[in-house]
């Protein structure tokens, strides 16, 4: 076990390197290949009213002078030990982890990071554990009762739940539980060290929004393997052992069934924590995915480059977790 998790760390920390190259190279060396000088370049970090003194101390601030060997060393280095920009006689320190600065803003991007990510991390969290639980056990009922009229609704109403799109559904939440139903006067983020139980009434309708689109598609996965379990041979010696069906059904069927979940799980909660991008805008919570939309329209580069940076991580992280899950579920994992 211990040498399958070293693999796996170790696979994860290249990963992330390879990731951080790819970032490097879609916003330095693609521009390059498409024919924009370095001046060019550097004239988007600084905005529309740049001037030749402000693009040249640009210029010189991200390397684009240098070698781009030399530039994604830089790029590197300044996450782990943190950077200096000048501005003519100013000079702006930013601190380690250095994730970039924004100089249109004239911020540092990791602490804008930072302020957001909660935001971003109560969302998910929240909505990946009603839809984890809903959706596996919705599943479940729905397998053991085939063809019943329950499995049936469930089913429905799990196929209306992915077919719909969640501007559509937390359009609708709003609507009806904040104007038709004034349940909420309005649905706003609360930083959960400030009040926790309105940072949960805040978050409730966009968690139930969110799990609704993602339990569906949880509760679908889930029924078809459990159907594909219960009907193997070692279920049927399980009970010829005189287990019972609770235990046929949760140690057996239901712990074999549960791979392809653990798999999807790891890939939709990490996007989530990369940024919601919908939900937060749909509900203008200021997390990371609103924050990126924006930095988008704005055209400010380091904040984009640092947002996907900040996704790349928590996807690998989560997909690590997922390979650990793994060998705990299935021990033939660790062999193979």
């Amino acid at each position: 076990m211990a040498a399958y998790i070293i693999r796996r760390v170790f696979g994860a920390v290249l990963l992330l390197l390879i990731v951080s190259a790819v970032t490097f190279a879609i916003f330095f060396l693609v521009p390059r290949l498409a024919g924009q000088t370095m001046d060019q370049l550097a004239a988007q970090y600084v905005g529309k009213d740049a001037n030749p003194q402000s693009i040249a101390a640009v210029k010189h601030n991200l390397g684009l002078d240098q070698p781009l060997y030399t530039q994604y060393w830089h790029f590197i280095k300044q996450i782990f030990v943190g950077a200096t920009y000048n501005f003519g006689p100013d000079a702006s320190q930013c601190h380690a982890p250095c994730f970039g600065y924004s100089f249109k803003r004239h911020v540092e991007v990791w602490p804008q990071l930072t302020q957001r990510i909660p935001v971003t991390l109560s969302l998910a969290v929240g909505a990946a554990v009603i839809w984890l639980v809903s959706g596996i056990a919705i599943g479940v009922v729905s397998a053991l009762k085939r063809g019943s009229l329950l499995d049936r609704f469930f089913m429905g109403v799990a196929l209306a739940g992915v077919s719909l799109p969640i501007f559509f559904t937390g359009m609708l939440a709003l609507g009806v539980f904040t104007v038709q139903w004034p349940i909420w006067e309005g649905v706003n983020y609360v930083a959960f060290t400030d009040n926790p139980a309105d940072w949960a009434w805040n978050l409730l309708i966009p968690w139930c929004s969110l799990a609704f689109l993602y339990s569906a598609l949880y509760a679908r996965l889930t029924r078809a393997g459990m159907l594909e379990t219960m009907g193997e041979d070692y279920i049927r010696t399980a009970r010829a052992k005189g287990l019972k069906e609770s235990r046929v059904i949760g140690k057996h069927g239901l712990r074999a069934a549960l791979t392809p979940i653990v798999t999807i799980f790891g890939m939709d909660f990490g996007l989530l924590l990369g940024g919601a991008v919908i939900t937060e805008t749909v509900f203008s919570f200021p997390g990371l995915g609103q924050y990126a939309v924006k930095s988008v329209q704005d055209n400010d580069l380091p904040i984009v480059m640092g947002v996907t940076l900040v996704a790349a991580f928590f996807i690998v992280i989560c997909n690590l977790l997922v390979d650990l899950v793994y060998a705990a579920i299935d021990p033939r994992v660790r062999l193979s």
